[in-house]
């Protein structure tokens, strides 16, 4: 099982900087209107500080911190910031988070400074779940959300019943997280839940036991509707289902810049394992209802089945400049929707495109119908599944870019 990459200190990319500008004036601006603020967890301040050699009664301020998450997520207000100070807590409960924040003024939860925290599941319910059973809506996520307007930063969450769960919950920002070695999915969104904006995440190792496998993947936003759900600079491997799956999920996500591998190999050894192995699942459900999902820039290798699958979503997806590259099944199986592929490349893959009534043009099967290895400038992995940039960013690599022609996802 891979370890958690650490962030790393090389500089950002070119490429990346518009979307690196934008995350860090956010932060910055949140930072500054919290750390501008008394340091009290009163009504009227906007700084609350957990320790874990806090007492919850305490203030809440740097001197004299909370002991508890749900101590502090219970007295967030819109504009509060939750700051954490390093080390592991790991509570007997979830994490309840139903309050709301405004768009003016979002509640903010995250690492103190630089400081590494971890938020261990494993003494809560369901870690793992039996054979079989279902987790009570309320218990799934160590963090479980179903508030508006929150921001998510820098935060490691390990050992859920679900990492984090959101149901219903919309314009929340999860931003450089880590979530690993979960009873469920990583991060899962579910519901009526609209602009949310998932950023720089590392999902990996979930499992589920209690389903010998069939649904732990790295990310869900599934079994709901709403616009305006974005992905960027995912990196999901070794779930034991698929990287990321969009199950009935009815309104069109966008992702770009984000990865997928290996995943759907049985790593734990659970019996009866019935894990899908897709890097990105794109849709698919009881009806098959149709979505017109996004993916752009986008890497999925070396997963046990598809690379990239509608699913039977029988809608226009779009997929542009992305790779798959040894997949267990098809590079891209799009012949249940009427797709839009462009400047895509696909090989070593078992087959390589199924299109059915999709189409597009300028992809690796409408330049030349053989590709090898020899083709590409690099075939080693190790930048791109190594440490992030000192921004968060995935480093620069030219892994799987082709020598001669320009197609395919490209981090340079």
């Amino acid at each position: 099982m891979n370890t958690a990459p650490q962030r790393g200190s090389a500089a950002p990319r070119t490429r990346r900087w518009t979307r690196a500008a934008a995350v860090a004036v956010a932060a910055l601006t949140a930072a500054a209107g919290a750390f501008a603020a008394t340091q009290s967890a009163s009504a009227q301040t906007t700084t609350i500080t957990v320790a874990v050699n806090g007492n919850d009664a305490n203030p809440g301020t740097v001197a004299a911190p909370l002991a508890t998450l749900q101590a502090a997520v219970n007295l967030a207000q819109p504009g509060t910031v939750i700051q954490i100070r390093g080390g592991t807590y790991a509570p007997g409960t979830n994490v309840q988070i139903n309050a709301n924040g405004t768009a003016a003024a979002p509640i903010t939860m995250r690492a103190y400074g630089s400081e590494k925290v971890i938020i261990d599941g494993e003494n809560m319910p369901y870690t793992p779940g039996a054979v079989d059973s279902s987790i009570p809506r309320a218990q799934r996520g160590a963090l479980h959300v179903e508030g508006d307007h929150w921001r998510f930063e820098n935060l490691e969450i390990i050992h859920g019943p679900y990492a984090i769960f959101a149901v219903d919950s919309n314009s929340n920002v999860y931003d450089g997280l880590i979530t690993r070695d979960n009873y469920e999915s990583g991060l899962h969104i579910q519901g009526a839940s609209s602009n949310n904006r998932i950023v720089d995440l590392d999902s990996y190792g979930n499992r589920d036991p209690r389903k010998n496998g069939e649904s732990a993947d790295g990310l869900a936003i599934k079994e709901g509707s709403g616009t305006g759900n974005t992905v960027i600079g995912a990196r999901l491997w070794n779930n034991s289902d698929d990287g990321f799956d969009a199950w009935e999920f009815l309104s069109p996500i966008r992702i770009e810049d984000s990865l997928a591998w290996s995943n759907g190999y049985n790593h734990w050894n659970l019996p009866d394992y019935s894990g899908d192995g897709n890097g990105f699942k794109m849709g698919g459900g009881d009806d098959d209802l149709p979505a017109d999902h996004v993916v752009v820039n986008s890497m999925a290798w070396k997963n046990s089945a598809h690379g990239f699958t509608d699913n039977g979503n029988p809608g226009t997806l779009h997929f542009t400049r992305s790779t798959a590259w040894k997949n267990g099944k098809t590079g891209f199986d799009v012949d249940s929707s009427t797709s839009q592929l462009s400047a895509n490349l696909a090989l070593n893959n078992a087959t390589q495109v199924a299109l059915g009534s999709s189409s597009g043009s300028g992809n690796s099967w409408n330049i030349k119908s053989k590709w090898v290895d020899a083709d590409l400038r690099n075939t080693s992995a190790g930048v791109i599944t190594g440490p992030r940039d000192s921004g968060g960013s995935i480093r620069s690599t030219d892994f799987l870019v082709p020598k001669n022609y320009t197609i395919g996802a490209d981090f340079r």
